[in-house]
């Protein structure tokens, strides 16, 4: 990858704060990443978004991270930003918890409009780079079998109790977020065949799943960030959002690794949420129906950029 952004004006463009006033979205798998920035920028449109995970403030059962986020944080997020933010946790492994989470969705608001399946949880199990590339009979089986079901077991069962929440009106967004548009992964290979078979599955389950919708009025869109500056992403450099870019200089001198250059053409997590929240404003977006888009395509459609100002392109091929 080479860095590349599109528009070097720094100034934050997004929608309009009243654009998704009393839309009802549910962010699965919001507690940190690309599920809290989606969040987040939902919140800054003003819509009401539930977030949902594992991690609580309330305990961490079942979560596959020892890590400080949780939902309630997200959702004081969402709030502060304009929006108003709800945490109920779930996991989304559980049918039954799921289930749950559906009837009271249905008991309090009715029905939703965005559906944004972010559940992932196998950043670790996914291991790093000296970890890639090691052949499925070598690789934990174990392991693998766990990011199948983290990675697409949770996403189905989701689809499974919420959709019904979704078409009961027409105009519905369902949003399957994945690593690598299809056209990007259709002929490159994906750090291991689990990792490979997850994120190119998702691609397809938002088409599968956009021909089902269609007949309801309701539109599925497969979205890809591009290198995302996610909470775990930052740490492992050793810097924070204010200060990402010090990751990219050399003899850092603090026992931390060096970005490679492609890391300046990065994204907040807020980027790939303006992208669904441009999605869930448009009032044509059944164009979108059944295809896979990035963060970076749909800035350059909408006009939106990162909360720098910048339109980062991580895909960009060298």
């Amino acid at each position: 990858m080479r860095p590349s952004v599109c528009d070097t004006h720094p100034v934050s463009r997004t929608l309009d704060h009243d654009a998704l006033r009393g839309r009802v979205a549910v962010v699965a798998g919001a507690t940190r990443g690309a599920g809290r920035g989606i969040a987040a920028a939902l919140g800054e449109a003003g819509a009401t978004v539930v977030c949902t995970g594992r991690s609580s403030v309330s305990g961490r059962e079942g979560s596959d991270y020892d890590r400080p986020e949780t939902i309630e944080e997200t959702a004081e997020f969402v709030t502060r930003l304009g929006g108003t933010g709800i945490a109920i946790r779930t996991d989304h492994l559980d049918s039954g918890q799921v289930g749950r989470l559906a009837r009271r969705i249905r008991h309090e608001h009715g029905g939703i409009d965005v559906l944004v399946n972010d559940i992932w949880g196998a950043e670790r199990l996914k291991g790093g780079p000296a970890d890639w590339n090691t052949p499925i009979w070598e690789h934990s089986l174990d392991d693998g079998l766990r990011i199948l079901r983290l990675g697409l077991d949770t996403h189905l069962i989701t689809s499974h109790h919420l959709l019904p929440l979704l078409i009961g009106t027409p105009g519905g967004l369902l949003v399957e977020m994945t690593d690598g548009t299809a056209a990007y992964n259709a002929d490159r290979y994906r750090i291991s065949v689990f990792y490979d078979l997850v994120k190119t599955a998702v691609n397809r389950l938002a088409f599968s799943q956009g021909h089902e919708l269609a007949p309801y009025g309701a539109t599925a869109v497969a979205l890809t960030p591009g290198w995302l500056r996610s909470e775990m992403m930052l740490d492992a450099y050793g810097v924070g959002e204010d200060n990402w870019r010090d990751a990219l200089l050399p003899d850092r001198g603090e026992g931390r690794p060096t970005a490679p250059g492609g890391f300046a053409s990065s994204e907040s997590p807020r980027y790939v949420g303006r992208a669904v929240a441009a999605l869930a404003a448009d009032p044509d977006r059944a164009r979108w129906n059944q295809r896979s888009v990035s963060s970076a395509q749909l800035a350059r459609e909408y006009g939106f950029t990162d909360t720098d100002g910048l339109r980062p392109e991580s895909w960009t091929a060298t």
